[in-house]
């Protein structure tokens, strides 16, 4: 049965024996978040919060990917005419908030990439469940953005270094290791998804039938890999961790790659980033995105972000001409100020 919460073509919602279930449509676009898509997905929420029928929330998606992200053109031209889209953010960050405390289970199907805003509405989710398709990533840092709607929630709480190293350099990540580093909380082989939906259709408890269903697939990143990430990323700032880079890559290859990607960031971006995710670590998912909604504030007021996206999404010349320029150019109190209390008010959640 399709309910109707809004969203045009670009979000479906339908109620399938005891379960509400979420499709993504707008493939052509790689399901990219849109505001529409937010506001309605958080109606959909709201009604089955209470409605003692639906008994779980299955998400899934059309075509290829998940979702690729947020819909950046037109923040690009919002922002580049004078009204950035503030209220597009605060209302993405809210919904991300509200699955992360959301009472049922909320069962993401990630048979695809997952950037950005398709993170936030899947990865906060009580069951993320991925496919042999499924890459996770937060490129942001390369477009002089940061890893928000709950990065700094999700990053943090992985092992070792590895959130910081999902941060800084935007590395794409499979099935195996979302697995292992507590990303994802089970893998099903995307032929066995509708097998699974209908699962949860008949019961709303997705964890029998994901018992029976999910496996455990081989990291795709092995022991030495991992080790180096734990040395180099665990250290206590971005400079530390660049020195640390730097001093091995002349004899490992990871250490060369990881930081030839660093070097292609926004120096900004860059110490926004560390310093969010290190905050995150001590902060619940609320205090967590109204962080992010201070930092997003400074971030739509600062060149960076709009050069990013020039760069890669409109020009698409991948050559970014950063201000500041490089890492020793950003001072620590130009970090702080994206920080700092906002005096037009902070997110209400």
């Amino acid at each position: 049965m399709d309910v109707d919460f809004g969203g045009g073509d670009e979000i479906g919602f339908g109620r399938e024996g005891r379960a509400g279930i979420v499709t993504l449509t707008r493939p052509k676009s790689l399901n990219a978040v849109t505001h529409g898509m937010v506001l309605a997905l958080e109606r959909a929420l709201d009604a089955w919060r209470n409605d003692d029928a639906v008994a779980a929330v299955v998400i899934r998606a059309e075509g290829r990917a998940f979702s690729a992200g947020g819909d950046i053109v037109d923040i690009y031209n919002a922002g580049r005419a004078g009204r950035p889209p503030v209220g597009f953010f605060a209302d993405e960050y809210r919904l991300n908030a509200k699955i992360a405390a959301w009472p049922k289970p909320y069962v993401a199907l990630i048979d695809g990439i997952a950037m950005g805003g398709g993170v936030g509405v899947s990865y906060h989710g009580s069951h993320r469940v991925v496919t042999e398709k499924a890459a996770f990533a937060m490129p942001e840092v390369g477009i002089g953005f940061f890893p928000d709607v709950g990065g700094s929630h999700l990053l943090s709480r992985l092992k070792g270094g590895f959130g910081l190293y999902l941060a800084l350099t935007g590395a794409r990540i499979r099935w195996g290791d979302q697995l292992r580093c507590g990303l994802a909380t089970h893998a099903v082989r995307s032929d066995r998804l509708a097998e699974l939906t209908q699962a949860i259709v008949r019961d709303g408890r997705p964890d029998a039938a994901l018992k029976a269903l999910c496996e455990t697939p081989t990291p795709e990143t092995n022991e030495a890999r991992v080790f180096a990430i734990d040395k180099h990323f665990s250290l206590g700032s971005v400079d530390a961790v660049a020195a640390s880079l730097e001093a091995a890559a002349g004899e490992d290859p990871f250490a060369a790659e990881a930081l030839a990607a660093i070097r292609t960031k926004s120096p900004t971006s860059l110490r926004v980033a560390f310093a969010q995710v290190a905050a995150g670590a001590a902060l619940d998912m609320e205090e967590c995105m109204r962080m992010e909604f201070r930092i997003l504030n400074r971030m739509l007021e600062g060149p960076d972000f709009y050069e990013g996206i020039r760069a890669v999404v409109i020009d698409k010349d991948n050559a970014p001409s950063w201000r500041p320029p490089s890492l020793p150019d950003v001072d620590a109190a130009a970090v702080d100020r994206y920080f700092a209390p906002l005096p037009g008010g902070e997110l209400g959640l």
